[in-house]
């Protein structure tokens, strides 16, 4: 195990979104005791932060579930911080009144928690375009796909749009697991020390324990980075993918990633 100096901030990696922000802007802000700990904070899109673990930049990361089993040798999950719940899940949309099969159809990211479910659910569709999640809906409303998966904001604010909703993949995965649906979590490298493993799972539940205790206080810092600016929309997702599970996964939340994923340990 790597020793760790309180001289040398963490190399920490999240997403701009609210549900990130929002649990992460106390330690990240100095609202509470941080046990000396300080972070050195990037900001991506999430398939850009698989990338990040699978070459093994970050000392710490936000990751999609999905692509635990590629980064299980190098990584380790905290118990803290995971997107898992239910009624969260990525929303399948196409234009309205479109009718006839759909063939070709744009992803938030190969290695999405969001494409591993269209695989799984609907195995037919076999022509699966990544993209920048931020830009599915306007290309699919373009006419450049059949349909395409939406995630993070872009679940809220799609009917605005000429788009209809073709299924709930969070509904689907619901009625065949009877598990809350794994989108995201947290982790860690495994050469860093246990202690400190142990360290930046309790920082980072005190900071979600701050963030629901004083919701306004991190308002300011998520609307900097969010793609969504309303107050009703920053709302709906922090509702939506921070919650129990968010200040501890639990036996449950761990067998759900389990299914997702085939991994006995993580």
């Amino acid at each position: 195990m790597c020793s760790y100096s309180s001289v040398r901030p963490l190399k920490l990696s999240i997403s701009p979104c609210p549900n990130d922000t929002f649990m992460f802007d106390a330690m990240i802000n100095g609202r509470i005791d941080t046990e000396g700990l300080a972070f050195d904070v990037e900001y991506h899109d999430i398939e850009e932060l698989n990338g990040g673990v699978m070459a093994s930049l970050p000392d710490v990361s936000k990751i999609s579930c999905a692509v635990l089993p590629i980064i299980a040798d190098n990584y380790r999950l905290l118990s803290s911080g995971a997107a898992l719940g239910r009624g969260n899940g990525p929303l399948l949309v196409r234009r309205k009144g479109e009718q006839g099969s759909i063939n070709r159809i744009a992803v938030p990211g190969e290695h999405t928690t969001a494409n591993a479910l269209i695989g799984r659910l609907f195995p037919d569709i076999k022509e699966r375009v990544p993209m920048l999640f931020s830009r599915i809906a306007e290309a699919v409303e373009r006419g450049e796909f059949d349909a395409g998966v939406l995630i993070h904001e872009g679940r809220f604010v799609y009917e605005r749009r000429n788009l209809e909703l073709v299924a709930d993949l969070g509904v689907e995965w619901e009625r065949q697991t009877s598990l809350p649906l794994p989108l995201g979590a947290i982790v860690m490298r495994r050469e860093l020390s246990q202690e400190l493993y142990e360290r930046v799972d309790r920082v980072l539940h005190r900071s979600i324990e701050y963030a629901f205790a004083h919701p306004a206080q991190s308002r300011d810092y998520i609307k900097a980075h969010a793609q969504e600016l309303e107050d009703s929309v920053i709302d709906k997702h922090i509702a939506l993918f921070v919650n129990d599970y968010s200040l501890n996964l639990g036996d449950e939340g761990r067998r759900a990633i389990q299914q997702l994923v085939g991994l006995k340990e993580f």
